[in-house]
């Protein structure tokens, strides 16, 4: 997993190393690699040589980063202008630099554009970006490279005006992100929480991580952690030369009804995905189960499904009198449980506080944001990992929070983020494929908060594998995860 590091653990490694340097050397590194890719994005527009070059640069070491890699894209050719936001306060250094390699200081943008880079505020900047920036930001849509192309858009570090600690983006008085979007930002030493998680993440752009040496200096427990390919692939339940349905795992689901039947087929699909080896279905959606899947053992009721290793509830399953039966007697048993959708709406009202007291076994709840503010009394907010945590620990679960960025959040302060969110699983009926694949490694032996991660990743994978061929339904994710999972090995 990727460790991401907040702000002042950032400035303490970078003060650390620093200290063990020549001045200036660490913006130096930054700056070599901020241009290596710049150069790069420009050999895909026709060269580094004559390429027009914007900066837009504030007045922080941020600035610095930008006018030296500026200098570097100068030397090599490249017809670079920088735009002084903050005049007179830009760094001097850097400036002198930049000209020196034959750059210019201009008071407007060029007309042609090829590349513009972010220099404006970095990860000390707070509340926003202020008017003249804003206006910049604003601005950059507009500008066309030589060959009519809208100008590619490198941050330095994070894009300017975005909230580095929680992801959260402030808005202008018209509801506008008053952030720079870039296509590209080039990061140093770190992930930083803003570039993975909450509405910022999507104005990084791709994010690429330049190695400056802050490693060995980056000390106490990251933000959060970003799960990898390499995560799941290792955390995938293996399967020895004598194993049988039994040794697998069986998970049990509890979902759908007859008023809801395809709760119960697709979260039943996902468990089936999944890597145990015998799904039980409990519920008034049996008949539907079947037909669809019959590999599947059916009862009508928790009570006569037999013995499993872990639960999956709530997806269609109701707010009555039998489903709040159903959903006490899967609390009763001794397994990890996953708890979705209906079930969450059932915990609301209290009654049930004493009951999920008592278990000792893993919880994981899948909330949306209005689940998670029914069951939290408020929203998520503007930074969600640390409403994740606060839910965990309140409830004693892990706690899954769907979104583009799914976050989750352990009761001992853990966080992960998942990366394979897509707008395509934005449709009715997917968290029950979720929720059903997720019971199902639970099942198989994984720890909660890794089963939730590599739930969510392969869920994600699968919805843009679904989205290749159209407009995506729960159906599709259900059928694309095979797909996805087998590439496994």
């Amino acid at each position: 997993m990727r460790p991401v590091w907040r702000v002042a653990d950032v400035r303490a490694a970078e003060a650390g190393l620093m200290a063990t340097l020549p001045p200036g050397t660490l913006m130096q590194r930054a700056a070599a690699g901020l241009a290596r890719r710049c150069a790069l994005l420009l050999a895909d527009r026709g060269g580094v040589y004559g390429a027009p070059v914007l900066l837009l640069i504030g007045s922080g070491d941020n600035g610095g980063d930008a006018l030296y890699a500026g200098a570097h894209l100068a030397r090599r050719g490249a017809a670079v202008s920088a735009l002084l936001v903050t005049p007179g306060r830009a760094h001097a250094e850097g400036l002198a630099a930049l000209r020196a390699a034959g750059g210019r200081v201009v008071d407007r943008p060029p007309a042609v554009v090829d590349l513009v880079l972010d220099g404006i505020v970095g990860i000390g900047g707070t509340g926003g970006l202020r008017e003249t920036a804003d206006q910049l930001a604003a601005s950059l849509l507009r500008h066309r490279g030589r060959d009519g192309v809208r100008a590619t858009v490198v941050a330095v570090d994070v894009p300017s005006g975005v909230a580095v600690d929680t992801g959260d983006v402030p808005s202008t008085a018209s509801g506008r992100p008053s952030a720079v979007r870039a296509d590209v930002t080039v990061t140093f030493g770190a992930l930083k929480p803003a570039l993975v998680v909450g509405p910022a993440a999507p104005l990084a752009g791709q994010v690429e991580l330049v190695d400056i040496g802050l490693g060995p200096w980056l000390r106490g427990t990251p933000a959060l952690r970003v799960t990898e390919w390499s995560d799941v692939v290792d955390w995938w339940p293996s399967r020895g030369p004598a194993a049988e349905k039994y040794s697998r795992g069986v998970v049990g689901v509890a979902t759908g009804s007859a008023t809801y039947p395809g709760a119960a087929v697709l979260s039943v699909g996902g468990a089936l995905a999944g890597p145990t080896g015998m799904v039980r279905y409990a519920g008034g959606a049996r008949a539907e189960v079947l037909h669809q899947h019959p590999s599947v053992v059916a009862t009508g009721r928790v009570a006569d499904a037999g013995r499993v290793q872990a639960w999956v509830c709530g997806s269609g399953l109701g707010t009555g009198d039998d489903a709040s039966a159903e959903l006490r007697a899967v609390l009763a048993a001794p397994v990890p449980v996953v708890l979705d959708a209906d079930a969450l709406t059932l915990l609301v009202d209290g009654s049930l506080a004493e009951q999920l007291r008592r278990r000792d076994a893993p919880i994981v709840v899948t909330p949306h944001d209005r689940e998670f503010a029914r069951l939290s009394g408020e929203q998520p907010g503007a930074d969600r990992v640390a409403a994740a945590l606060r839910l965990a620990a309140w409830m004693n679960a892990v706690v899954l929070l769907k979104g583009d960025r799914t976050v989750i959040g352990t009761p001992d302060g853990r966080a992960y983020v998942n990366p394979t969110g897509t707008s395509a699983l934005a449709t009715g009926g997917t968290g029950d494929v979720l929720a059903g694949l997720l019971g199902s490694l639970l099942a198989g032996g994984l720890a909660p908060e890794r089963a939730a991660a590599v739930a969510a990743y392969l869920h994600g994978l699968a919805g843009r594998e679904a989205a290749r061929s159209g407009p995506v339904t729960a159906p599709d994710v259900a059928t694309a995860l095979r797909p996805v999972i087998a590439r496994l090995g």
